[in-house]
């Protein structure tokens, strides 16, 4: 098979998986899970990447045919961290951006110099009909509850001190507050009936702990 023939190939492979998920949310979110999943079991890389994508504009939605084609990929990029709510049973990778296959299969920064720990770090995710996967846990979390962030050498514990729903607009909400050590967590707000829905969930918490990466505090993100 030659190259033109193995890409009209691979195509019509693409289009068919995306016309099955179409008719399979099921399968939809199976596929998200086991990026996620495979995600999870790479190691976290020692350093940040240069480089980042970070245009809230170009996202697109959580379509089936979208997450066909991020499976299909195989995308290679290492997380460079893990994010844990035991209350609403979330754990996911953290990639650095908010290119499209990071968000299918993990959690992305918001701002390219973000450190954990340090000023307000930001993260978005996908919110799914299922409300198992990616950010979709989002919509139970509560004030109070604890959030654990690592980068495989330190562990943050966080607290939840606010939640509301916001415009997708208000975009200062991930901007740094002099004197506090935050975490934001962004997802979609779904309205019944609208595809794009203008609101977004928004959680804030405050630092409340650091501690060195042991085997025994990792186990949250397992």
């Amino acid at each position: 098979m030659n190259k033109k023939n193995l890409l009209y190939f691979l195509a019509a492979v693409l289009l068919i998986i995306g016309l099955v998920l179409v008719f399979n949310q099921q399968l939809t979110s199976m596929m998200v899970s086991q990026m996620t999943s495979q995600a999870l079991k790479k190691p976290i890389r020692k350093t940040q990447p240069s480089k980042g994508k970070f245009n809230f504009k170009k996202i697109k939605s959580a379509s089936p045919l979208a997450v066909a084609k991020t499976k299909f990929s195989q995308s290679s990029a290492s997380s460079i961290g893990r994010i844990a709510i035991p209350a609403v049973k979330l754990k996911l990778p953290i990639f650095y951006g908010i290119t499209n296959d990071n968000l299918l299969r993990g959690a992305g920064t918001l701002k390219a110099d973000q450190k954990m720990g340090q000023g307000n770090y930001a993260l978005a995710g996908h919110h799914m009909n299922d409300p198992n996967i990616l950010f979709s846990p989002l919509a139970k979390a509560k004030v109070g509850e604890l959030v654990y962030l690592t980068d495989g050498q330190k562990v943050y514990q966080y607290r939840l001190t606010l939640r509301k729903t916001i415009s997708k607009y208000q975009i200062n909400v991930i901007n740094d507050v002099p004197g506090q050590k935050l975490l934001t967590l962004i997802t979609c707000d779904p309205i019944k009936g609208v595809a794009h829905t203008p609101l977004r969930i928004f959680l804030q918490g405050k630092l409340i702990a650091t501690q060195n990466a042991t085997a025994a505090n990792l186990k949250v993100f397992e």
